[in-house]
């Protein structure tokens, strides 16, 4: 599976703008199977559900056009409002215009994410041209119970707005997510400025042996764009069955 990962800066607010720039680096991340967007992605990190929440779907219509255009599955992360509830919401959709959703489980207490987003119950896994795909957003991989592999996922997507002054808590619990849980990790982190916190990056792909495979430039615009070998992964998971010792 060919993956690619948008490293970009998110205009606060503003859907239309950002849609067009994710549109814009979609178009010239070349072929992929799965092309993956950060956090929240139309809007930035907002703690205010009712004023910016999508209720029309403008994003998620966006997606499912963009996967049917590319043949390819498109996902990431909205603020969105469903009833009278808000939610930390990440859609996976695929090219016939399906939508697998995962509700962020872990809210971001520290910056009052709880006291405004419903938190999601439970975890979501994708089958995707023969992978398997944990969803997961932003704070969730601190919480390494709730990623545990139980033999069911091959690959786990964090899309998150993870701010410069923890960037290397970022870069550790990457790795060791894909140690653990003898997986690929692609994590997407934001660039750029919202009105609190500044975001330098640290896209990237990471091997189930916690190498990076591919990673973007700091405080860039960037595509990290990898191949991922099942049949690697197959063989290191027989040859190294980890998985089988797990509490």
């Amino acid at each position: 599976m060919k993956i690619a990962l948008i490293q970009t800066e998110i205009v606060w607010g503003s859907p239309e703008a950002n849609i067009a720039v994710m549109d814009t680096l979609i178009d010239h991340a070349g072929k992929a199977d799965l092309y993956v967007l950060p956090e929240m992605f139309s809007t930035g990190f907002v703690m205010q559900p009712e004023n910016y929440a999508e209720k029309q779907g403008l994003s998620l219509k966006w997606m499912q056009g963009k996967a049917r255009q590319t043949d390819a599955a498109v996902c990431g992360s909205l603020a969105v409002a469903d009833g009278d509830k808000y939610y930390n919401r990440f859609y996976f959709v695929k090219p016939d215009g399906s939508v697998a959703v995962y509700n962020k489980r872990h809210l971001f207490t520290y910056s009052g994410e709880h006291e405004h987003y419903q938190k999601g119950n439970g975890r979501t896994v994708v089958e995707w041209r023969g992978v398997r795909i944990l969803l997961q957003v932003c704070y969730d991989l601190r919480f390494p119970v709730f990623s545990r592999n139980h033999k069911d996922y091959d690959l786990a997507l964090y899309v998150a707005s993870w701010p410069e002054s923890r960037r290397m808590v970022w870069d550790i619990l990457l790795k060791a997510r894909a140690i653990e849980n003898q997986c690929y990790v692609a994590g997407v982190n934001r660039v750029g400025d919202d009105q609190k916190c500044h975001y330098n990056g640290g896209t990237a792909i990471i091997s189930p042996y916690g190498n990076v495979v591919s990673d973007a430039a700091d405080n860039e615009t960037y595509v990290v764009v990898a191949t991922l070998d099942m049949e690697k992964l197959k063989a290191f998971r027989e040859k190294f069955p980890v998985l089988d010792d797990a509490d």
